[in-house]
């Protein structure tokens, strides 16, 4: 294989991902769970480092091996395609609908999370806010909840203040007694 192809947007995607996965499991993961000075620690890390090389060595082995060509004396077999071409398209569209409901569903899940994290309130508070606003509006008051601080504090405080173990779920060293928080008062 030339070294032009090795060279491509695809295969440094996947290094990408596969050196991001090596990262949070061993400098994240495991240095939280056990920590990586541990015996514990330095055994599954070394054990995860091996399963990561052979699996870099299996990449660049499927990557570098030419996959040969095709004979030209292959004629491969006709089938008869009458009865796929009436079902396929019903299927097809069937799943194009089922993968957009989806989509639409998990979508619109995730906005709604990211609305909650960014103003730092539960889905409890939330609706416990729409009453607080509606009889603070009739008071003749306004009112804005406690705990919403700034966006930025606001997602810090609920995933942490290192970006990289955002993605990682399992990250709660950041977290603290779970009983006070702070809040609009605390940051004027």
């Amino acid at each position: 294989m030339k070294l032009k192809n090795f060279l491509s947007l695809p295969i440094f995607s996947v290094f990408f991902v596969m050196g991001f996965v090596y990262y949070i499991t061993v400098f994240i993961l495991i240095e939280d769970w056990v920590g990586l000075q541990t015996s514990a620690g330095s055994l599954n890390s070394m054990i995860f480092t091996t399963l990561a090389c052979l699996c870099v060595l299996s990449f660049l082995v499927g990557v570098l091996t030419d996959p040969g060509r095709v004979p030209s004396s292959y004629i491969p077999d006709v089938e008869d395609t009458s009865f796929a071409s009436d079902q396929e398209p019903k299927k097809n569209l069937a799943c194009g609908l089922m993968m957009l409901a989806l989509s639409a569903t998990l979508g619109t899940l995730l906005g709604w999370h990211i609305y909650l994290i960014t103003h730092n309130m539960t889905t409890i508070e939330y609706y416990e806010g729409i009453r607080a606003a509606w009889l603070a509006k009739k008071s003749g008051l306004s009112y804005r909840h406690p705990f919403d601080i700034s966006v930025y504090k606001n997602i810090t405080l609920v995933l942490g203040p290192n970006t990289l173990r955002w993605f990682c779920p399992t990250s709660m060293s950041h977290l603290k007694d779970g009983v006070s928080f702070p809040t609009l008062r605390d940051s004027s």
